[in-house]
């Protein structure tokens, strides 16, 4: 694929319930709305197909465009379930549009989302090179946003299925998180069988390398917490080259699985012998002493195998990210910059996740008395378009 220098595409906003409003421009549903893109660089390109940011020539404002092939063979669900997901941890959906190829019946979708300058992959790979580890503050405040993502993707029934630090877009400027490419993501349905070959290995959940195909969202955890790990130690925490590797990597950390585990994970492999290895002292593994009992917890939490969609919140609670709870904390002292502005603007449907004990430890007591002064939901995200 070639790069597209100019693109004219004609946008009628999305019809209906969650998407009406993504229209562009405001106008009534009922009229359509060109716009020109200039593509001005690639960001990235996959078998998934080629990722560009461009500039919108009618307004100026910069946006990444996601070109796919569409391939009769295969459902894409991507666009669809981007237009039921509106957070502030979530990629922008703006607008979508087809363009043919060049070959006859060849199509192609142009997904048009939100740009952002950098991603938590890119960010590591600059402290790396500054031989400095990442500021603890970002190590909170990413993995925050990523479980604040899952919970409310999961809130809704939807599993990402690739969460890594390549797919988690970060602002530049504000350092607000965004959970971006749902080419993987799926509704998943209880009882429906799902494919145990995705995720990308490092991140990958101990269930689907057993090839279980009735998982659950926890797997979107499970990858959550290997970025937070990755964040830590500036490397990968499972750094396996096979399926059976990366098995391996995870029992010398997390010691061999009960017969529980396996039974939660796939009853297949309840008969099969595993050495018996004890868990790595965390400690240890991460050679530092500072919120250890939070990252441990945050770790660990997807061993625990709990049912619901919540458990995203609740790693939410964790010592790990308490300081972000605190007023005063800033991203930089002496920048004076303080946190993104969305931080505890919960959607309606993180709250509904939140049980009163839950939403005590979620939302500090400054900013309840600050809702409560300003008048409810002056701070709520508006839910799902």
């Amino acid at each position: 694929m070639s790069k597209p220098d100019h693109v004219l595409a004609e946008v009628r906003p999305f019809d209906g319930g969650k998407g009406s409003n993504h229209g562009a421009s405001g106008e009534a549903s009922n009229k359509k709305t060109s716009f020109t893109y200039n593509a001005e660089r690639v960001l990235g390109s996959g078998s998934f197909g080629i990722v560009y940011q461009a500039q919108v020539v009618e307004t100026g404002e910069s946006v990444a465009i996601k070109k796919v092939f569409q391939d009769k063979r295969y459902k894409n669900r991507e666009l669809q379930i981007m237009r039921e997901l509106k957070h502030p941890n979530v990629v922008e959906l703006k607008h979508a549009f087809y363009t043919s190829g060049d070959k006859p019946g060849e199509s192609y979708l142009n997904v048009v989302m939100e740009y952002c300058s950098d991603t938590v992959y890119k960010m590591m790979k600059h402290y790396i090179k500054m031989k400095t580890p990442v500021p603890h503050i970002f190590v909170q405040l990413y993995s925050y946003q990523m479980n604040r993502a899952c919970a409310y993707i999961h809130s809704v029934g939807i599993c990402h299925r690739d969460i890594k630090p390549q797919n988690l877009l970060v602002d530049g400027t504000t350092h607000a998180l965004k959970l971006c490419d749902f080419g993987s993501a799926k509704r998943l349905v209880k009882g429906e069988p799902n494919v145990a070959y995705i995720c990308s290995r490092y991140y990958r959940a101990p269930e689907l390398i057993f090839g279980a195909t009735d998982y659950s969202t926890i797997i979107d955890i499970w990858s959550t917490a290997c970025v937070t790990a990755e964040l830590i130690l500036a490397q990968p925490i499972f750094p396996g080259e096979s399926g059976v590797d990366q098995l391996v990597e995870i029992i010398k950390v997390l010691g061999t699985p009960t017969r529980e585990e396996l039974m939660a994970m796939n009853p297949n492999y309840t008969e099969f012998k595993f050495p018996q290895i004890k868990p790595h002292p965390w400690h240890k593994v991460f050679l530092l002493q500072d919120h250890a009992g939070g990252r441990r917890l945050h770790l660990e939490a997807p061993r625990v195998r709990p049912e619901g969609a919540a458990l995203g919140a609740r790693v939410l609670c964790t010592p790990a990210v308490c300081d972000l709870r605190d007023r005063n904390t800033l991203i930089s002292n002496a920048k004076g910059q303080a946190l993104p502005s969305s931080i505890f603007a919960f959607s309606q449907e993180e709250r509904a996740l939140m049980d009163s004990d839950l939403r005590r430890k979620l939302i500090p007591d400054w900013v309840a008395t600050r809702d409560k002064e300003q008048g409810p939901g002056a701070h709520d995200v508006g839910g799902s378009l």
